[in-house]
């Protein structure tokens, strides 16, 4: 499986684009290209889209899909991004098997706003449980809103009208272990 500068190179010489004409146009230096193709960086998700969009490809194209392992155990370095929305949230998956088991553990990383916006909360089947790692997360539930610090935890039922959000301009990272899970094959 390619990784993401592999998966980058393959679609700029199939493209015919120069790393320089790729640098020209996304405003990232020919060194940086290379070393990230080599997989030697990593990028930001604003950099990252800007390739995508060149190439006119949804940024989702650069990540793998949910796999699993079969294993109990996974490996910081085989950890796969689950999935991106709107450039702020970033969901890992921390589970090499999913299929038999009531949670699903990820790791969440939201970017801070960029405006002041209205924070929408919804309800769902389930609980869930968030452990945060870093930054401030600000947990919208019901008609309250929580900061919660590094160290903080929250455990609550789901069908509960609930969102997260970061009002700061530093990332959050948090654990979150929520049910149902959707790849249980026990349903």
């Amino acid at each position: 499986m390619d990784t993401l500068g592999q998966k980058i190179k393959k679609l700029r010489i199939e493209n015919k684009i120069t790393l320089k004409e790729l640098g020209e146009k996304t405003s990232l230096s020919v060194g940086f290209l290379s070393q990230l193709e080599r997989g030697l960086s990593t990028i930001a998700i604003d950099s990252l889209e800007k390739i995508a969009s060149i190439f006119n490809k949804e940024i989702s194209y650069f990540f793998q899909k949910l796999e699993e392992t079969g294993s109990v155990v996974l490996r910081s370095y085989n950890q796969k991004t689950e999935k991106i929305i709107e450039d702020r949230f970033i969901f890992k998956n921390l589970s090499a098997n999913l299929k038999d088991k009531v949670m699903r553990p990820r790791l969440v990383q939201i970017q801070p706003m960029k405006k002041s916006e209205e924070i929408k909360t919804y309800g769902h089947e389930g609980e869930e449980f968030i452990f945060i790692l870093e930054g401030i997360l600000t947990l919208n539930l019901e008609k309250e809103k929580f900061n919660l610090y590094p160290g903080d935890s929250a455990h609550y039922n789901s069908e509960i009208s609930h969102n997260w959000s970061n009002e700061t301009n530093n990332i959050v990272k948090f654990l979150v272990t929520s049910t149902p899970n959707p790849f249980n094959e026990k349903k």
